[in-house]
């Protein structure tokens, strides 16, 4: 019975060998295929029809042959693919690739529904990729473990500190526009200025 067990064990072992070779072959094809310009952007007989007229594939596939969206997409397949090949980063690599096939799957669902193919496609690669993530669920466990048990503040605080968080969430919000108005002052000085004096003319017109 034993060795009816390690047989079978590693002939599941090699399966998802596989499998890992497989995916990292697939989504390496088509993250090239993006860099390259193989996949994405349309013909100029289909740019010269009217919106309403392209249809659902055809639109998306023009929307996404742009930068830097394109090569995000294309690198990150790359990357995630090379990593199910490594024994060291396959767990990586399938974690990395499964919201990428679950939103490649959502894609074709949405744009392109004529293609019946990819709507059995995607869903199969993306079992594979969760056979593999339960091959290694002994590591998967820990991961969970080390993200979701005791993880807390480093401090304690009062409980009048909670009532601010609302306020100083709020006040943290506006910090993207540090460096937009930083860059808006290296670019045109006298121009931001301006718009910052009109801004307080205008508070203090209010106010009164």
């Amino acid at each position: 019975m034993a060795a009816v067990a390690s047989l079978r064990a590693r002939r599941w072992d090699y399966f998802i060998l596989t499998a890992r070779v497989l995916l990292a072959g697939i989504f390496f094809v088509y993250g090239v295929g993006k860099l390259v310009g193989l996949q994405f952007g349309v013909t100029p007989e289909i740019l010269a029809q009217p919106l309403g007229q392209v249809s659902l594939s055809h639109l998306a596939w023009y929307c996404f042959d742009h930068q830097p969206f394109t090569a995000y997409i294309g690198v990150s397949q790359i990357l995630a693919s090379l990593g199910l090949l490594w024994n060291r980063t396959a767990l990586l690599g399938a974690l990395l690739l499964l919201p990428i096939a679950v939103t490649i799957f959502v894609i074709d669902l949405t744009y392109l529904r004529q293609m019946v193919a990819f709507q059995y496609m995607l869903p199969f690669y993306i079992g594979l990729l969760l056979l593999i993530l339960a091959h290694y669920r002994a590591r998967m466990l820990v991961v969970v473990r080390a993200l979701t048990q005791g993880v807390t503040t480093r401090f304690a605080y009062p409980w009048w500190g909670y009532c601010f968080l609302p306020l100083a969430a709020g006040l943290l919000s506006l910090g993207w526009m540090l460096p937009m108005y930083t860059v808006s002052f290296l670019q045109n000085s006298s121009g931001t200025l301006g718009y910052f004096q009109r801004l307080v003319t205008s508070a203090a017109a209010w106010l009164k």
